[in-house]
């Protein structure tokens, strides 16, 4: 028994020192690593807030386990998502590029007091433009200002004497400081991005930079006479037409610019192509390098039947682990809803995820059949719905800072039908904003019970994730228009209807049995959760992204207001959804979560028919009456309370960073490193990926 015990009590001693050793050997290898290796657990997701404003980082895991060839398609895609970055810039409004680098300038080289409160505040405003890709707030479109006088101003623009301010040939310095102090301080001049306000020229009442001497009136005539020629030619009306160009009148005469290689944003676009052309010659196979093809010919020529042939493609390509976006896709900036901003995201599967979204996608035709739109709305053949969880690698354009959780592309009505879509839900960004999010103290002040926080913090991850899986799996791609109907009569009001149509399917079906029976939860908790963090933020929590006295412009604010507001309308005979007071505090109920849904299911309906059937009044008139109105009391209070947590309500993420490591001018390896500096990183795209002149 001693010699057992000696034995033992040795291969103890061994073990032990073995441990010891291996503690040591992590111990000093992490302190020779560099800060960008940060562990899961000690990865800091939030890095600092200002404004209204949160800025983040994300992870992308699985990157390490990619193939050489994958990791150098990132990495080329990710190059071209940097190079448009002026584009956006440009697109929201045209002296963006002026200011920018005029704040760069003075953040770069001002040799003043930097500690001042005053230029403290000159940069929390620098960092605003960065973040909205302009003067104007890249949600409420509203024009924001510095927090400093334009005197002060003035001194810094006047004290910085190295680098160049971006003054026009033929101008001085006091010029140029007539010139842009106006365009930046005076709330008279460009007030708003996008305005959306009934009544009002669209157009003269809008900053963005689409049209330029145009009226609403004028554009309208413009597109509808090529339509009408398109038609009388025999020829596609399908296209997009106006989705890549800037309208302008000169000399009377209204022509298109088109962005291409040689037009408008050449220099920048010839970048793309060049990273593009790089990313095609380490596709992954022939359908991919195909896609990729397809897209530097349009960007070439700026052919809108090419962009019709390249959506196709790449509808089509299922079988690639690494996917991308690249181009000038959603219209959200338009007031008219007609043409598109530049953006970009790179990404690659996240495997285990996908199997979720997949599930959902299998049974497209399952959700088709039942949905409770009329028949002669619902597609009769669901085709090409495919559908994946995927890792955001990297985010370019209108999708930097802030991103999308869930995309579903492309938009054109007619593909959809003839050739499926793509659907995605980005969980490594769903899970940053997760991580950012922990103790904030959200859920406790604006929900009604502790039975409520309860099920949001049991199940409010899974039911969001599912809420955006239907909506862009399915939601997007579901119904038909009729015959006729092209798809563009909603006019301004599209967007939002269409955010409204997803987002109804998705509340609709994510109470459906059918989720369970497929294994894609196991309590319904999970729907009684996602619908009461609906109704709560479309009634209250998003009013903290509003200015006081301000109506609601933005699309996706308007559609969950809208389906609250109609919701607690159509369900009040019923007390289906409960507003109430306790303590001072205004909080909303969900009484019943079943009659909820057949609410959902026949506002479903209703959105469908306006959208199949192209009802511009219908659709004008459920916007005007439950989407635009803020009751201005509630408004008040819930700020009050918001204020008090000391949270940003808006966030947006700083990319990561792909090295490519050489061996004899050879890549062997792409590195991904996690930079913490926001500043550094807006002011290294600027100097390294600007490529458009100031003044277009």
């Amino acid at each position: 028994m001693h010699e057992i015990n000696h034995f033992i009590y040795t291969l103890f001693m061994k073990k032990l020192v073995l441990l010891i050793a291996i503690t040591m050997s992590l111990v000093l290898t992490a302190c020779n690593q560099s800060p960008k290796k940060e562990s899961e657990q000690d990865f800091q997701f939030l890095l600092e807030q200002f404004a209204d404003l949160k800025i983040m980082r994300y992870r992308v895991p699985g990157f390490d386990e990619l193939t050489l060839q994958q990791k150098e398609l990132v990495y080329y895609l990710s190059q071209a998502a940097l190079a448009g970055r002026d584009i956006l810039f440009d697109q929201n409004y045209k002296y963006n590029l002026a200011i920018r680098r005029t704040l760069e300038t003075i953040a770069e080289h001002y040799p003043g007091n930097r500690e001042s409160e005053d230029f403290k505040n000159f940069m929390i405003y620098t960092k605003r433009v960065w973040f909205s890709n302009g003067i104007h707030h890249h949600y409420s479109k509203d024009k924001f200002f510095p927090e400093v006088s334009p005197e002060y101003f003035i001194s810094l623009i006047r004290e910085t004497n190295q680098g160049n301010f971006p003054v026009r040939d033929g101008q001085d310095l006091e010029g140029f400081i007539a010139d842009i102090i106006p365009v930046i301080f005076d709330p008279a001049i460009a007030p708003k991005a996008v305005s959306q306000e009934a009544g009002k020229d669209l157009l003269l009442s809008s900053a963005c930079n689409f049209y330029d001497g145009v009226t609403e009136k004028e554009a309208e005539t413009y597109y509808a006479a090529l339509k009408s020629n398109a038609i009388k030619n025999g020829s596609d009306t399908l296209v997009s037409f106006g989705l890549n160009s800037k309208l302008v009148k000169k000399n009377g005469v209204i022509s298109e610019e088109v962005y291409k290689l040689g037009g408008l944003y050449g220099q920048a676009i010839k970048q793309i192509i060049y990273w593009l052309d790089k990313a095609a010659e380490v596709a992954e196979n022939e359908q991919q390098k195909a896609v990729i093809k397809s897209l530097v010919k349009y960007y070439e020529t700026g052919d809108l039947s090419i962009w019709d042939e390249y959506n196709v493609l790449w509808v089509k390509d299922l079988d690639s682990h690494i996917d991308f976006v690249n181009g000038f896709i959603e219209n959200y900036g338009d007031p008219m809803g007609l043409k598109a901003t530049w953006e970009s995201v790179v990404n690659f599967k996240d495997l285990q995820a996908t199997r979720r979204a997949e599930t959902i996608s299998a049974n497209a035709q399952w959700f088709e059949d039942n949905s409770p739109v009329e028949a002669r709305f619902k597609k009769t053949v669901v085709k090409g719905v495919s559908a994946k969880v995927i890792t955001a690698a990297q985010l370019g354009g209108d999708c930097y800072p802030s991103t999308p959780i869930g995309i579903n592309l492309p938009n054109a009505d007619w593909i959809r039908k003839e050739h499926g879509s793509k659907s995605v839900t980005i969980e490594n960004i769903t899970y940053a904003y997760d991580r950012a999010a922990l103790g904030n103290g959200m859920i406790e002040e604006f929900a009604g019970s502790p039975e409520e926080i309860e099920l949001a913090k049991k199940y409010g991850a899974l039911a969001s994730n599912l809420h955006t899986d239907l909506h862009e799996c399915l939601g997007h791609g579901s119904g038909q228009l009729l015959p006729g109907t092209r798809g563009d009569e909603l006019k301004n009001y599209g967007s939002p209807l269409e955010e409204v149509r997803a987002d109804l399917f998705a509340l609709y079906y994510i109470a459906d049995p059918k989720l369970m029976e497929l294994g894609l939860y196991d309590n319904e908790g999970v729907f009684k959760a996602e619908y009461n963090s609906y109704i709560r933020n479309g009634l209250i929590t998003q009013l903290t992204r509003i200015e006081p006295g301000k109506t609601i412009e933005q699309a996706h604010m308007r559609c969950r207001q809208l389906i609250a507001a109609w919701s607690y309308e159509l369900g009040k005979d019923r007390n289906v959804i409960e507003v109430f007071t306790r303590d001072g505090k205004t909080y909303v109920k969900v009484n019943d979560h079943e009659a909820l849904r057949e609410v959902f299911g026949h506002m479903l309906a209703e959105v469908q028919r306006i959208k199949s059937e192209g009802d511009y009044e219908a659709g004008r008139n459920l916007i005007e009456k439950y989407a635009v109105q803020v009751d201005q009391q509630l408004h008040s209070e819930v700020l009050a309370r918001f204020k008090k947590l000391n949270i940003a309500p808006y966030g947006g993420f700083i990319n990561p960073v792909f090295v490519p490591v050489t061996e004899n001018g050879v890549v062997v390896d792409i590195k991904v490193e996690y930079p913490d500096d926001y500043t550094g990183q807006m002011m290294h795209y600027s100097k390294n990926h600007s490529f458009l002149p100031t003044y277009n």
